[in-house]
């Protein structure tokens, strides 16, 4: 799926890895109810919630302008007895 860009690591999402919740970056246009068919179908899992939000980042793109960019992160909140196996627990 091309609107999955990558999984997050940072230290918050590996301390939500042991609650069960998994985070990703997804394209901007993508909808929780997409997100969670796609984990379900794709992981064969139960996805109990998801959240998200977007990021954005400003990066100084010359001395007189700032360009920022949106990015969507998902934290996808599972069922216990599911795992993704893609990711360390």
């Amino acid at each position: 799926m091309e609107k999955l860009k990558n999984q997050l690591i940072t230290e918050k999402s590996i301390r939500l890895l042991q609650r069960n919740q998994y985070t990703f970056f997804v394209d901007s246009k993508l909808t929780k109810t997409e997100m969670k068919s796609w984990i379900e179908k794709f992981f064969d899992v139960k996805v109990e919630g998801i959240n998200s939000s977007r990021v954005t980042q400003r990066r100084k793109g010359s001395k007189l302008s700032l360009n920022s960019t949106s990015r969507k992160k998902m934290i996808a909140r599972l069922r216990a007895n599911y795992f993704i196996p893609l990711f360390i627990n």
